[in-house]
């Protein structure tokens, strides 16, 4: 077993297999989404021929969408798995919330959350898509008042319920619509289907994964990643390295993978995201670089599938920062990759 080139593989990083976001979203089963613009590149870096106009069709038609999920940070998913994945992550969600609310000193009774839902509703189906600004003007002209954090709040559950995700595409700011207008009516599914739905698109996208990596993306308690996997019966198999016990399926990819291969990561990729433990492609000394203590992540090179160095964008240049003079990402290996990422912003 190669873990780092089997995940690039699988996670569609090199020889990808989709010409389309909705094809790539729905494959990765959810696509981290906190940065506005690294989240375009993310899904469209993983099609075969990248384009920031493919991402914003398919975000406005609804094909994808964004909306608070698993961990109670921002994700994308396919328009078709928006439905059994509220079912299946909603309840954990909401409950980590409840218990950030808590932390904060700040209580919602029932009361207050239901009036403001119905209110949120009637603006946002109103603007058909609504920013933050358009919510807080709604209020206001119905002589309600809240501050920021506690109106935050307030649209976050209402995402968790399913009644919020988002509206179109803005540069730097995210919008809301109705989930009812915007998605086709949910398909029945208990939750044991929406729970073996779940955990092979994780397996899929993510292989080779560990039990403690599928806890750390889904959110949802260890009983329920154990049973999504025993669901999977023979069409996940157990392999050891370097003493963890990883899951992966007999057909997972093996060939396409050059030495030499430079790729640019967004901050919050899924290369990382999907893993509590990111040493297999993250030497330790260097994670500081990556992702701080409190969750943050930044955009990182990528050298034969190991973290390498960080990289900025300042209009039609791209600059890369390696994480110590020795390391070999040259010109050469860098250039392909510059270009493509090029080509995407003006595609």
């Amino acid at each position: 077993m190669n873990p780092v080139s089997q995940r690039l593989l699988s996670q569609q990083l090199i020889c990808p297999q989709f010409a389309t976001p909705k094809e790539v979203v729905s494959w990765m089963g959810a696509v981290q989404a906190q940065d506005h613009k690294g989240m375009r590149w993310a899904v469209a870096m993983r099609t075969k021929k990248p384009s920031l106009k493919a991402f914003q069709k398919a975000f406005n038609a609804g094909k994808i969408v964004r909306f608070h999920l698993m961990r109670g940070t921002w994700q994308l998913v396919a328009a078709d798995d928006y439905w059994p994945f509220i079912q299946l992550c909603a309840p954990k969600a909401i409950a980590v919330t409840k218990g950030w609310m808590a932390s904060n000193r700040i209580s919602i009774p029932d009361e207050e959350l239901y009036r403001i839902r119905e209110i949120l509703c009637r603006i946002v189906a109103d603007k058909r898509s609504a920013t933050k600004e358009d919510i807080v003007q709604g209020l206001a002209e119905r002589d309600i008042r809240m501050d920021d954090h506690r109106l935050s709040y307030h649209i976050r559950m209402a995402e968790l319920a399913g009644v919020l995700c988002s509206g179109d595409l803005l540069p730097l700011k995210a919008t809301y619509a109705l989930s009812a207008d915007k998605l086709p009516a949910p398909a029945p599914m208990d939750r044991d289907e929406a729970l073996l739905l779940f955990t092979r698109k994780y397996f899929r996208h993510s292989q080779p994964a560990t039990l403690e990596d599928f806890a750390w993306w889904s959110g949802l308690n260890m009983s329920d990643c154990r049973r999504g996997i025993a669901l999977l019966g023979d069409w996940l198999h157990a392999e050891k390295w370097r003493g963890r016990e990883f899951y992966l399926t007999e057909d997972a990819r093996t060939r396409g993978f050059q030495k030499g291969h430079c790729i640019l990561l967004p901050p919050y990729d899924e290369y990382l995201i999907s893993y509590k433990s990111r040493d297999v492609v993250l030497p330790l000394e260097h994670r500081h670089h990556a992702h701080d203590q409190s969750g943050t992540f930044w955009p990182i090179v990528l050298l034969d599938g190991h973290v390498a160095g960080n990289w900025t964008a300042a209009k039609d240049k791209i600059t890369v920062h390696p994480f110590h003079p020795d390391c070999p990402l040259s010109r050469e290996g860098l250039e392909p990759e510059i270009s493509r990422y090029l080509n995407y912003l003006s595609r």
